[in-house]
């Protein structure tokens, strides 16, 4: 097969999960392959909220047209950024195998408390939703913060003192290997606090026609992660959420081969939360769905 070309927005994040996509497609399959960098919307508009950038696909959209332009074979995402509905023309032919799911609270020395997890009026950066709606409920006397950036700059941020703590992906930490020494780590999702669905996971699309790129991309997929994402956007999509909306959840494939799917979503000041299993995706969706709609 020819050289794959791999279109890749340019952060340190998105260029080292892309990089472990070319490993993989190297070690497994003997493909080279090549970045094509793309600068998304929410890459340029660092200053403005999600919200007011455009939202849904905001970190995908320009990467995906340069697949379907042909300057690209394959684009490469992190699967909670992508929109929950395939856009015409493209399909996720591979989700490798997952990273780590949850998230971490990051946080200055003396920010604790012996009470709570920070102490009383203690600023939290996040732009989501989700993460905002979720740590007011572990402690509600915090202050929520916006905040933009990739990663590495979050963590600038909160060591120069903008912020008290910052809640980040514990995949995207992982990926990149960041020192936190100085910092207070603590694992949310051990605190039963959802990740956005999908998160962890990457997506790796291209074009709908090209069945030699779809065969390739096959030996790469990991299926019991394929089952986990799929119930997790399955719901979202169910419930009319883009990847910005204030629903976490995560599946899981249990040994017996059925699926938990754990949900929490916020709305109108109201929450609700949903423990289910089920033998197929489709099951554990609807019941979940039930769950959570009250």
């Amino acid at each position: 097969m020819r050289r794959l070309r791999i279109a890749t927005r340019g952060s340190a994040l998105a260029l080292r999960q892309t990089a472990l996509v070319a490993d993989a497609l190297r070690e497994r399959v003997g493909v080279a392959c090549e970045e094509v960098i793309v600068a998304s919307e929410g890459d340029r508009l660092t200053d403005l909220p999600i919200a007011e950038i455009g939202g849904v696909g905001v970190f995908t959209k320009l990467v995906e047209q340069a697949v379907l332009a042909g300057e690209a074979d394959v684009a490469v995402h992190s699967l909670k950024d992508l929109p929950t509905t395939e856009t015409a023309g493209l399909t996720v032919a591979a989700v490798p195998l997952r990273g780590s799911a949850g998230d971490l609270l990051l946080s200055r020395a003396g920010t604790g408390a012996s009470d709570g997890l920070l102490h009383r009026g203690a600023t939290v950066g996040t732009g989501s939703a989700r993460r905002a709606a979720q740590m007011l409920h572990l402690q509600a006397d915090v202050v929520i913060a916006p905040i933009r950036g990739n990663v590495p700059t979050r963590v600038e941020k909160l060591r120069a003192g903008a912020f008290d703590a910052v809640i980040l992906a514990a995949a995207g930490i992982e990926r990149l290997g960041l020192d936190l020494g100085g910092l207070t780590v603590v694992d949310l999702l051990a605190m039963g606090f959802l990740p956005a669905p999908g998160q962890g996971a990457l997506a790796v699309q291209c074009r709908v026609d090209d069945a030699s790129v779809r065969d390739v991309l096959a030996r790469i997929h990991d299926d019991e992660t394929a089952t986990c994402v799929a119930a997790e956007r399955g719901l979202l999509a169910r419930l009319g959420g883009g990847c910005h909306a204030a629903v976490g959840c995560l599946g899981t494939v249990l040994g017996s081969g059925s699926i938990r799917l754990e949900a929490v979503t916020f709305a109108d000041g109201v929450r609700r939360t949903a423990n289910i299993e089920a033998d197929r995706v489709a099951d554990v969706i609807d019941a979940c769905l039930e769950q959570v709609r009250g």
